[in-house]
């Protein structure tokens, strides 16, 4: 009699979920939220970055504003335990975001600065100084930086107090310039990216932003820290990272962070329970083919 193959589809069918459940599990599925405690050693560093209107300005290209995104980004990239928060300023400010060991949380709230964030317009440079100096942990004397990205141009309060009253804090403060000293027009466009004139003064004469680097030495010399210029290459914010790198640091306190747990698992081994039930139907097959002892004798006679 000749064998049943009913069974062939079958087989065929688990060989076929068997390999979807591994491409599954190839995919590395996750899902599920698990809570990570993770203590590092280093220091608290706050990034103030200013986002008036003069950082359109495009003496450096493609402006202002888009250099100073694109260095406090490759920054963050360098930070290795140290805790980052973001201040962003223009003639107000406030914390964009407080200071954490998640990068990745940090990299989100820089790739939203842009000079439409605050609605008061104005580079007041003493209040971003203060606004970072009330958002770090008050009574440590140590420990404490704050990277100043901004193009000089103080307009409001006294930037010289503001700096004093951070060294007092135990504040050190390394201050950016981004632009050129010889300036440029702020341009103004429209949504579609053209533009359609240029900021003018009360007498509607053309304003020229330059860079000021008068106050950001003052400030960066007041408080221990120095001043850079900044390039397209951002290889100033390399060197402020190599000054960080050199301070004295401490353990920082253990921050709860979420993370996806990988479920890779679960469809692994599916795919090897369908693997096995397909091997052992093989096995069952091949048993029940064989002719039995006495049928061969009796054959034979």
């Amino acid at each position: 009699m000749t064998p049943s193959r009913s069974g062939s589809p079958v087989k065929a069918s688990f060989v076929v979920v068997a390999a979807l459940f591994l491409i599954l599990a190839l995919a590395r599925p996750q899902w599920g939220a698990k809570l990570e405690t993770v203590t590092r050693r280093g220091v608290d560093v706050i990034v103030a970055v200013d986002t008036s209107l003069s950082m359109l300005a495009e003496d450096v290209k493609p402006n202002r504003m888009a250099q100073a995104r694109a260095a406090v980004g490759s920054f963050m990239d360098l930070l290795r335990g140290d805790r980052v928060g973001l201040v962003a300023f223009a003639g107000t400010s406030y914390v964009a975001c407080p200071l954490t060991l998640d990068y990745t949380a940090a990299r989100m709230f820089v790739d939203v600065l842009d000079v439409d964030l605050i609605p008061v317009q104005g580079t007041a440079i003493a209040d971003a100084i203060q606004t970072a100096t009330a958002a770090f942990r008050p009574g440590e004397r140590r420990y404490k930086v704050l990277v100043l990205i901004t193009d000089g141009e103080d307009h409001e309060g006294n930037v010289a107090a503001a700096a004093g009253a951070a060294a007092a804090e135990g504040i050190t403060i390394y201050t950016v310039g981004v632009g050129s000293p010889g300036g440029e027009p702020i341009p103004l466009r429209n949504a579609r990216g053209d533009i359609i004139g240029y900021k003018e003064d009360r007498e509607h004469r053309k304003v020229t932003s330059r860079l000021g680097e008068t106050d950001l030495e003052t400030v960066a010399l007041a408080t221990g820290g120095r001043y850079f210029r900044s390039t397209p290459e951002g290889l100033e914010l390399h060197r402020v990272y190599e000054e960080i790198s050199r301070m004295d640091q401490r353990t920082l306190s253990g921050r709860t962070m979420s993370a996806y747990e990988e479920r890779y698992q679960f469809p692994l081994g599916t795919a090897i329970l369908f693997l096995l039930v397909e091997a052992a139907l093989g096995e069952r097959r091949r048993a029940g083919t064989q002719p039995m002892p006495e049928a061969r004798g009796e054959a034979a006679a």
